[in-house]
C-alpha cells in the first residue's frame, strides 16, 4: 500500500513525539507524613515514583510545582486537628499552590507552559510533580502575574472576599473591625476594603517591631491599625466612631479576650464572623452587648465554601476577580520567603516564627 508523504510525514512526527515523551521523565519528590504529629517530627520529603508522557491519559497533563505556600490549615492538618484529614497514610500535605503545565495530552485548551491552580483539595500541594486531569485543573493567564501572587491567591484573599460580602449587607463608608489585622486574609481585607469604599480597623499585637509593621500595614491601604490593649482604651471605646461609624461586621481568627474585647465595639445589630483561632482560646460572647445590642455571631470556613461553590463556577469567577484586581495594583501578595522542598524543616521553623509577617512558600 503506497503511504502518501503527508502520511508519512505524521506517522514520522508521531514516532517522534513518543520517543520525546518517553525520554522526559520527572522524579516526584512529595512532603508527607505517615502520621499525625508536630510537622518536624513526622513530615518527610519521599521520592514517590518516576512520571512520565506516556503515563498520561487523555485529558491529563504533568504539572511542575511553582510555588505553594504553608498556611496555618496545612500545620493543623499534619497535626490531625483539622476538620479535613488525611483519607490514608502516607499522605502528602499542603492546600493551595501554582503549578507549571510540562507535558499535556489535552487535546485542545491547555499547552506546556501554562500556569494552573489544582482544584482538588484533597490533592497535596507539596509535591515536585504530579498528574491530572484537566476538570481538576484552573488555567491562570500568567501575564503580568508573579508566581507567588498566584501561589497565595485561592484561600486567603477568597476567604476575604467571602468575609466581607457573605454576611453583611455593607455600603460604602461603612466599617469592618478585624484582629489578626496582619494575617493574610487581614491584608487581603485592607486592600479589598479600601477598593470597595469600606472603613477598615485592624488590631495586632503588640510587639518589638510596631512602627515597621504599621508602616508596611498602613502603605497597602491599612489607615487604621491599633494593638488589642487599645480595644480597652478611649481611642477606640468612644474617640474613632465620632469620624467613622461603629462597625457592622466584625472579623474574628483569634478567640479568647481579643475576641471579647471586640464584640463589645460592634455597632448595634452588627455581626462577627469568626474564620480560625490562633489564641487556641474559647469565643465568649459578652451577654450585657449581645442581649441588649442584638449581635449575631457566625463562623466561616472557605473549604465548605468551595464545595458548595465549585460547580457553579462562583470560585472560578472569584479567582479571576482577584487576578483582575492584581494585575491593577489593587492587591499586593503578602512579602514571602522562599524555601525548596528539600528545605522542609527550616521552612517549617520561619512559619511558625512569632509575629513573622511573611508567607512561607515551597519552591521547585
Amino acid at each position: 500500500m503506497k503511504i502518501s508523504s503527508s502520511s508519512h510525514y505524521i506517522s514520522k512526527f508521531s514516532l517522534f513525539h513518543q520517543i520525546r515523551r518517553a525520554l522526559s521523565s520527572y522524579t516526584v519528590h512529595e512532603l508527607q507524613s505517615d502520621q499525625y504529629g508536630a510537622p518536624l517530627e513526622v513530615l518527610k520529603l519521599n521520592k514517590t515514583q518516576t512520571i512520565d508522557g506516556n503515563q498520561l491519559k487523555a485529558n491529563e497533563s504533568i504539572v511542575k510545582l511553582i510555588a505553594s505556600p504553608i498556611n496555618p490549615a496545612d500545620i493543623n492538618m499534619i497535626q490531625g486537628k483539622y476538620a479535613i484529614l488525611p483519607k490514608s497514610f502516607p499522605a502528602t500535605f499542603g492546600n493551595e499552590g501554582v503549578f507549571e503545565i510540562v507535558e499535556t495530552n489535552v487535546k485542545a485548551g491547555l499547552k506546556p507552559g501554562d500556569w494552573v491552580i489544582p482544584k482538588v483539595l484533597e490533592w497535596g500541594k507539596w509535591r515536585s510533580y504530579g498528574i491530572l486531569a484537566e476538570n481538576d485543573l484552573m488555567y491562570i493567564p500568567k501575564k503580568d502575574l508573579m508566581p507567588e501572587a498566584v501561589a497565595t491567591l485561592s484561600v486567603n484573599p477568597c476567604t476575604a472576599v467571602r468575609l466581607i460580602k457573605d454576611f453583611v449587607q455593607l455600603e460604602k463608608g461603612d466599617t469592618i473591625i478585624q484582629n489578626g489585622g496582619n494575617s493574610a486574609v487581614g491584608l487581603a481585607v485592607i486592600q479589598l476594603g479600601k477598593l470597595w469604599g469600606f472603613n477598615v480597623v485592624s488590631i495586632v499585637r503588640q510587639r518589638e517591631n510596631l512602627q515597621e509593621l504599621v508602616d508596611y500595614m498602613k502603605s497597602i491601604g491599612g489607615e487604621h491599625v491599633y494593638v488589642e490593649e487599645d480595644l480597652r482604651k478611649a481611642i477606640l471605646l468612644t474617640d474613632l466612631w465620632k469620624k467613622i461609624p461603629r462597625p457592622k461586621l466584625g472579623l474574628n481568627c483569634v478567640g479568647g479576650r481579643a475576641t471579647i474585647d471586640l464584640l463589645r465595639i460592634l455597632a448595634k445589630s452588627g455581626t462577627m464572623v469568626t474564620y480560625g483561632g490562633m489564641s487556641k482560646q474559647p469565643i465568649t460572647v459578652p451577654t450585657s452587648e449581645f442581649i441588649f445590642k442584638n449581635l449575631t455571631c457566625k463562623g466561616f470556613w472557605l473549604s465548605r465554601w468551595k464545595t458548595d461553590n465549585m460547580k457553579n463556577n462562583e470560585y472560578q469567577k472569584m479567582l479571576h476577580e482577584l487576578i483582575g484586581y492584581i494585575k491593577q495594583g489593587h492587591l499586593k501578595p503578602p512579602q514571602c520567603q522562599l524555601f525548596k522542598l528539600e528545605d522542609y524543616a527550616k521552612a517549617i521553623e520561619a512559619s511558625e516564627q512569632r509575629f513573622s509577617t511573611k508567607k512561607v512558600l515551597f519552591i521547585s
